[in-house]
Formats: C-alpha cells, structure tokens, sequence
C-alpha cells in the first residue's frame, strides 16, 4: 500500500511535477523537439491531476491541468481563438470510461439517460488545427498553440491539398443555415509512408530526422517558407464543426464536415451505448498497426449537441468527451527500492522495486536494471521518478530519471560485496560488466538453473514451475537436474499439494521430454555467455555432443559470430570433471539427443532476422524455429547486417532502430507470406 503523503511532500510533489510538465510542455507544444513519449507525458500529467484531486487548496492558474498546452512561437503571428480549443480527460482502460459515463450520468436527468448515445473517432496524431471560412474561402488557419491563443499557419494549410479553397456550401441541404463564417476544426497529420520517405530524404541531405510522423506534421506545417510544407505531403481530418448550422448532433455535424468537402475519417462511428464504443476500440486496437496513420486512441463525445453543452466545462476539459486511450509502453513511476536477484550462472543482477503501475494493460511492480554500469550511466537512485519501458513479451525496463523531480532524500545504490544469499564474496572478471557469487552451492543460483533447465527453450516440462522444484529441493528428492528423470509417483505423493492424479501427471510430462535437440540440449546446460542463438550455431556446426565435448578452443573460435569469451566459456564447462560427471548421470537417466533435420529448400539461407513485438498467429518461438528451419539466423542486436526486422504489436525500440537504418520490415501478414 502506497504511503499517502503529507501536505509538505505534497505540496513540493506537485511543485515539482508541474515544472518538468511545464518543460516538456514547451519542448513539445512550442519547440516540436519532445524528449520523452507521450505514454511517459501521460504518466506525469495523471500523477498530477491524482495529486491535485487529494489537494485541491494547491491547485494554481497557472498548472498544466488548467491550460491546454505551451506558448507559442513568436515566428508566426498570434490568432486568438473566438471559443477556446479545449484538451480531453483521458481514460485508460474500461473501469476509467465506465466510471466517466457514471459521473456525467448524475447531471442527467433520467430522459437524457434513456437517450444517451455517443459518437466514436480516432485520435489522430497529429497538430490540432482551426479552419476558418468566410464566405466559403479559406480566410485563416491557426494551431490550437496553449487552447486560446495559435500561431496562423495559413499560408501552409494553403498547401495542403487535402483541404478545400472553397467550401462545397451548394452541397448542403437547405434545411441548414450558411453563415458568413464556419469554424471547422481537425487534425493534420503525416501518413507512415509519407514519414519514412521524408526522413529518408532529410538522411540524403544530411539533415536532421523527426522522431515520429506527429513531430514530423507539426514542423512540416510550422515553416516558415511555405513551399517546404507543400512538398511534405500532408494530411487532415476534420473533427469538429464548431459554427451551428442547424445540427444536433456530434454524428450529424461529422456528415457536414464531409459535405463541405473536408476529409474526416472513415473508421468514425455511430455508437447507440458504451459496449458498442468499446468493441470499436477493441477492433481498431487490433488493426493499428495496420492503419497508414499513428493514432493513439479513441474520442468518445455525447452524441447529443445541447446535452454536450449542458453537461458543460470542468477545468479546460469538456465533460462530455473523453480520450480512451491505448495502452502505452512508456510510463513514469518511483523507484521504491533495488534489490539484487542470483541467476543460474551465478550473476547479479540489479532489479528494480516500482510503486506500481499499468502498463500496456498489465501492472508492473518491478523493471530490470540490468548491471552496475547500467545505473552508472542511468544515474537511477532509490526514490527517483523514472520511464519505463515495456514492449510485447519484453521484460520491462527502466530507460530514462527525471532528476528534476528530485527531493534530496534519494539514496545512491551499490553493488553488495557478498553475495545477498549466501554470503560468498562477489566478483567481477576484467573486461566483464556483471558481478557474479563465486559459490557454486549457492542455494540462490542453484534454483534458478533449475528453473532454466526445465524452461520452454531449454527441456520445456510441463507442469514443473519454480514452486515445485522449490518443494522437491527442499524435500532432498533432487540435488542435480538430472535426478528429475528418475523421480517416480510415489516421490511425489507424499508431498504437499499433490495426489495421484497430478502426481502421474508430472512424471508423465517429465518422461516426454526425455529427447531433445542438440541446440536446446546446449541452451538447457546454462553455461555463461551462451544463449539461444549461439547454442543453435554450435549445434549445427558440431552436430553431435561428443564433437562439442572433444572441440579445442581454436575450434569453437572458428564458428561464425562466437568471439573469446564465449569459445572460452564453453571450452571451460567441457573441461570441469563435475560437468562431464552430470551429462553422464543425464545419459544414464535416459536423456536422448536427436538430430534435428533441416529442409534441403533453404531461402533464408545467409539472412539474419529479428523479431519484435508479439505475433497473433505464434508464438515468438515458433516463429524463431521456423526461421532456422528454412535456413534464417536470428539475431537479438540490430545492425547493417540485419535483413530483415519481423514486426508484431508493441514493438520495441528494435522497430524504430530498423527504421532509421533502412532495414527491411516485415509485418505478420508479409512474413506468413515469405513462409509459404
């Protein structure tokens, strides 16, 4: 449970949030040069408003929850906004949009709620923009800049093909009234496409790259010479139709906007109730990265125009819209503590203790900081508000400390002298980043080899987790892994949770998984520095474990992509009497290696691949095994020698490496395709 803060570290919390908000307010709104995600922008801004909902006596005009963004540039003239351009409340998940409905719902009266319906949009990324019409011509153009004052950007947005001269008032029914001045306002933006061709040429002539297609719009419709804008290939959508010309509902000024001749978006929806809205967000959240455009969310508004208006303002936020975003991969949090964890080699590694947080759906409690050179360049101290980073199946991470939002009661982290299990001095090769306990019967290590021998990569034993062989080294009935291929039920059913029937169970799925491949067979023996990748080059360049066991380090020295350390390594472990000892015992046990057979048609033959994000159609593993099966190296580095980059959903920064390398991406569609 969180400690709740007193008024004093309140007070110097929210002091300190607003101004690194205010900072990153500025970077982004002002200067397009963001240093953090949006996900990790949200982050600080929710943890403010939390704050400021607790203490509200310390709520200032001046904090980022009452105003929508940073001043503008001085380069552009000033457009003062006739009705402010307001931000949205956000919700990120189905708890926070249901309880929005049930806060709006109390300023209903029970007629209204019979009729509540709302209007579903995407949330494109891109620059808030106002349209102004006199007469049906284009007269001004103006960023939202801080929500009641924009920069005019009109010569630009003359450039922008997409929007209309001239308004297509002959198109509308007669039934509306035209005004002399119409207010439409959207978003313009870049299409995915569009943005890796203009960075590509920023590359040819030698000039900066944007970070995103968002930073990319926004400093594309900001120059000042307007003939760079047209040339950038721009987009707009339409969003709202802010003059009355008769219509009395969100959907129905969405059908205007489209009549008039701007371009609004397709996937916009009608919704009669929330379930619905949220099943369009689950659809759209699914074809994301298929869209030609970011976007990163759902606006939900009150169909209804007058009851929109009724439910009226809190802050600078419009009760009845909301932004139901998708889940980040970035976030902002505090570390509370870093504790250091033993590994099956006997490495330290430092580990994160979080104050608790959502992200991409799920909460995190702990992020790796993988070594002590790791929080050397980091600068991370106990107590720090710190981005972490998750993407697909990835182990979160810490990347980045807002020292900013330091209190001065931070404490510096150093590595232990001696091992926190067992008490062994702790060491470090030269030329090595990790610490390691030198004890080789430290219990800690002792257990996490266990757990890395039965693993999915290694032998894959069903029903084996670290519960069990927490409990069966703990009873004596194994001292080595290969003693868990002699275990019998009647080991088992004495033992705390287990009968008969799960007893039969576990030894039925050890007995299966007596044979395995030569590569796995390596993975599973957990010798330092040799992973998935190299255990898969050794296998297949000695193809049997005697010509493995009797290789000299000169041999292992010439397989391709093993440097020293990891040839030494293995020559190492093949040389320890104890080591050989135990592959005997796991022959004795009935341990088979089988050889695994390529197919004679190999068209990744001499390409390298990596895999990012989470595929739909498999699993990470299968798309690693069929890859080799055909011929395919993978690779968990991204270099010019990469091929190709196989991209799932929430991509790491592999993705954006690829990108900026020109490396070849393959989307899931595309890659199920090269299989075939």
């Amino acid at each position: 449970m969180a400690k709740k803060l007193s008024k004093t570290e309140a007070r110097k919390r929210i002091e300190k949030l607003r101004k690194e908000i205010q900072h990153h307010d500025y970077l982004y709104y002002v200067l397009n040069k963001p240093e953090i995600s949006d996900a990790a922008y949200d982050s600080l801004k929710r943890e403010l408003i939390e704050l400021e909902e607790q203490f509200p006596e310390f709520i200032t005009p001046d904090s980022p929850t009452q105003r929508v963004g940073g001043a503008p540039l001085e380069k552009f003239e000033k457009v003062k906004h006739r009705i402010p351009m307001l931000t949205l409340q956000d919700a990120m998940d189905e708890k926070e949009l249901l309880d929005w409905q049930g806060r709006i719902k109390k300023l209903m009266t029970p007629s209204e709620i019979e009729k509540l319906d709302y209007f579903a949009e995407l949330k494109m990324d891109g620059l808030a923009t106002s349209l102004i019409y006199k007469n049906g011509m284009l007269f001004r153009a103006a960023t939202r800049g801080d929500g009641f004052t924009g920069e005019d950007i009109t010569q630009n947005v003359r450039t922008i093909k997409c929007i209309p001269l001239k308004l297509r008032l002959e198109e509308l029914p007669k039934k509306y009234k035209i005004p002399k001045e119409i207010e439409i306002r959207g978003e313009i933006y870049m299409s995915k496409k569009a943005f890796l061709e203009l960075n590509k040429e920023q590359k040819k002539k030698g000039q900066g790259t944007f970070a995103n297609p968002r930073n990319a719009a926004a400093g594309s419709a900001r120059q000042l010479n307007p003939e760079v804008t047209a040339v950038r290939k721009l987009g707009f959508s339409g969003y709202q139709l802010v003059t009355n010309l008769g219509q009395k509902t969100h959907q129905e000024s969405h059908q205007l906007i489209r009549l008039l001749g701007i371009p609004e978006n397709p996937f916009n929806r009608y919704c009669r109730n929330l379930g619905e809205v949220i099943k369009l967000h689950q659809r759209i959240s699914k074809e994301r990265d298929k869209l030609p455009y970011e976007i990163d969310g759902i606006v939900i508004d009150v169909n209804n125009d007058n009851l929109y208006k009724k439910l009226g303002i809190v802050g600078r936020t419009p009760r009845g819209g909301i932004a139901y975003k998708f889940p980040g991969i970035e976030a902002t949090t505090k570390v509370k503590e870093i504790i250091v964890q033993v590994g099956r080699t006997g490495k330290l590694t430092p580990v994160a203790i979080l104050k608790p947080i959502k992200l991409g759906g799920v909460t995190i409690s702990r992020a790796t900081l993988h070594n002590a050179d790791e929080i050397e360049r980091l600068g991370v101290k106990i107590g720090d508000t710190v981005i972490i980073q998750r993407a697909g199946d990835v182990i979160p991470e810490v990347i980045r400390v807002l020292p900013s939002l330091r209190t001065g009661k931070e404490k510096r982290f150093r590595m232990p002298p001696k091992c926190p299990f067992c008490g062994t001095k702790i060491i470090r090769e030269p030329g090595e980043v990790d610490y390691y306990c030198q004890n080789k019967k430290c219990f800690a290590a002792i257990k996490r080899y266990f757990y890395h021998f039965v693993s999915k990569k290694a032998f894959d034993i069903e029903h084996l987790g670290p519960k069990i062989i927490d409990q069966l080294l703990d009873e004596g009935l194994i001292k080595s892994p290969a003693d868990i291929f002699l275990l019998e039920k009647g080991d088992l059913i004495p033992l705390e949770r287990f009968a008969e029937k799960s007893a039969k169970n576990l030894i039925v799925a050890i007995q299966s998984r007596k044979e395995i491949t030569l590569a796995k067979f390596i993975y599973a023996l957990g010798i330092r520095n040799v992973g998935e990748e190299t255990s898969q080059d050794v296998a297949e360049y000695f193809g049997s474990l005697e010509g493995l066991k009797n290789a000299s380090l000169e041999d292992l020295q010439e397989i391709a992509d093993i440097g020293p350390v990891v040839a030494k390594s293995i020559n190492l472990w093949f040389r320890q009497k104890r080591n050989l000892k135990f592959l005997g015992k796991l022959e004795k046990s009935g341990v088979k290696i089988i050889t695994q057979k390529k197919t004679k048609f190999q068209p990744f033959k001499g390409k390298t691949f990596i895999l990012t994000g989470a595929l739909e159609t498999m699993t990470r593993d299968e798309a690693k095994a069929k890859i080799r099966l055909l011929g395919g190296k993978i690779s968990e580095l991204v270099s010019r020698r990469t091929d190709f980059v196989i991209v799932g959903k929430e991509p790491g920064s592999k993705y954006e490496i690829a990108k900026k390398l020109g490396i070849k991406i393959v989307k899931e569609k595309e890659f199920l395709e090269m299989l075939k």
